[in-house]
């Protein structure tokens, strides 16, 4: 894995989100930095707290100019089934075959219970409206995932 950094371009991307509409990053850029965070899979449980959290603590992060985005390889139907059970407020991206994983560098050998896989590991990248990575959120534990970006946003605008 070879994980952007504070400084490098985001990569330009263009997704299905949970209702089959086509996302663009620079589109979202244009009315605020982005938190592009990178979650497993749909409906497990740490996915489910980090989600929630960012659910609510919408009106926090949109008052430090910043929308969430999550995106995971889980297909278009399965982000919808998380959005409606969990009442989402904010765009899930479907990334099936992991190309942005793979350039984000978030796309790597994982390991659990004794097995190797290849998956998606767990970061998020503040983006800011220029299109550069401003900050990497990689030391976090899930459920405090969303007080450490606000806490990074309060100290840093």
């Amino acid at each position: 894995m070879n994980t952007l950094v504070a400084g490098d371009k985001a990569p330009l991307f263009s997704l299905q989100n949970q209702d089959g509409q086509t996302v663009v990053l620079s589109e979202l850029l244009k009315e605020n930095q982005v938190l592009v965070y990178f979650y497993p899979k749909a409906m497990t449980p740490g996915c489910i707290i980090q989600a929630e959290n960012l659910r609510d603590q919408k009106a926090t992060l949109a008052k430090l100019n910043t929308v969430s985005v999550g995106i995971s390889p889980d297909p278009v139907k399965k982000l919808k089934n998380f959005e409606t059970k969990k009442e989402l407020n904010f765009t899930l991206l479907s990334d099936e075959d992991h190309a942005i994983a793979d350039e984000f560098g978030v796309w790597g050998l994982k390991k659990f219970m004794g097995k190797e896989y290849d998956g998606i590991h767990r970061l998020s990248f503040l983006v800011a409206q220029d299109g550069t990575i401003k900050h990497v959120f990689n030391k976090f534990k899930t459920k405090e995932h969303h007080q450490v970006v606000i806490d990074f946003l309060t100290d840093n605008t």
